[in-house]
């Protein structure tokens, strides 16, 4: 983590790597940050973490302004975002809103780049608690894209669009605006539902579809009290195929989450099992992430685990 917070804290000038090595070219660096964010959607945290010192100074080097070219902007914008949404999930809200700050920069105003980077800071600002910041850089984002001319983005746009949508919702019912929530989510779905084909395809933690609206849907009825509804519908969007095409991160992570409806029902059974199942999909996201230490302090907390349960807690380190 030191030598992620030193990386961000670096302001060399162009011309030479991280390590004082010519820097990469940037061919090869769009080869290693693909790399990294298919280590992060396959839920392997530490990897991701060794990559990021070097992938933030050989893209500031690589990338830096004097280039001008929007391969560049989108490298930036692509390291940056991933050093953002593996920061939040370590639990370093502010160094991940730097980060996201950054990419939100080397976006440069282009509606597509900006609308990546919005995820991020949206996801950042959550975690600060600035749900209403939060949602308002997500829909923003999302009205740029609406006024930009047709034709201009790749195919994934939709995606984009939908994303920044659940983002956007996610952070209306963090600040407790049911109705915001409830708006956005349903214009999700309705995207969705028009381009359910692109369900299975993540790029860069952009997976959209009408299975990650849902467990949207239930983190959005949870963090807004319905904690019964939340379980009713995280039961029917985790019963069927799609959930299984979902990345192992996104899986593991909506896991971890839903434990907080599972305890405040009284089940603490269920959201250990939860918290096995997790384990079982990403290890790293069970014992790197401090949300997850805490999920499970608290079933442990709730008295008589389940063995399985009891045994990760020792693996981990809890007792």
């Amino acid at each position: 983590m030191e030598q992620v917070r030193a990386a961000l804290a670096r302001y060399d000038t162009p011309g030479s790597g991280s390590d004082g090595q010519p820097a990469s070219s940037a061919q090869d660096l769009d080869g290693q940050v693909g790399y990294a964010w298919t280590a992060y959607r396959n839920g392997h945290l530490p990897h991701v973490l060794r990559m990021l010192p070097d992938l933030l100074g050989d893209s500031r080097q690589t990338c830096h302004p004097q280039t001008e070219s929007a391969s560049a902007a989108d490298l930036l914008v692509r390291v940056y975002r991933l050093a953002a949404q593996v920061l939040v999930k370590l639990g370093e809200a502010d160094l991940a809103w730097l980060a996201a700050d950054r990419a939100m920069t080397a976006a440069a105003g282009d509606p597509r780049r900006a609308g990546l980077a919005a995820i991020s800071l949206a996801q950042a600002l959550r975690a600060l608690r600035r749900g209403r910041l939060a949602m308002t850089a997500a829909v923003t984002a999302v009205h740029q894209l609406d006024l930009a001319p047709s034709g201009v983005f790749l195919p994934d746009e939709p995606a984009l669009t939908g994303t920044l949508l659940v983002e956007a919702a996610l952070a209306a019912a963090a600040c407790g605006d049911a109705a915001a929530a409830h708006g956005l989510t349903e214009r999700a779905a309705r995207l969705a539902a028009a381009h359910d084909e692109r369900h299975h395809r993540d790029h860069d933690g952009v997976g959209f579809g009408p299975t990650t609206v849902e467990l949207a849907r239930a983190l959005t009825a949870m963090r807004l009290g319905d904690h019964r509804q939340a379980v009713t519908i995280h039961r029917q969007a985790t019963g069927g195929e799609a959930w299984h095409l979902l990345p192992a991160e996104h899986r593991a992570a909506h896991l971890i989450d839903i434990t907080r409806a599972r305890l405040d029902l009284g089940d603490p059974h269920a959201a250990g099992r939860a918290l096995v199942t997790a384990d079982a999909i990403a290890p790293a996201e069970i014992r790197i992430r401090p949300a997850a230490r805490t999920a499970l302090t608290a079933v442990l907390r709730a008295g008589f685990p389940a063995a399985d349960v009891t045994r990760l807690a020792a693996t981990i380190g809890l007792s």
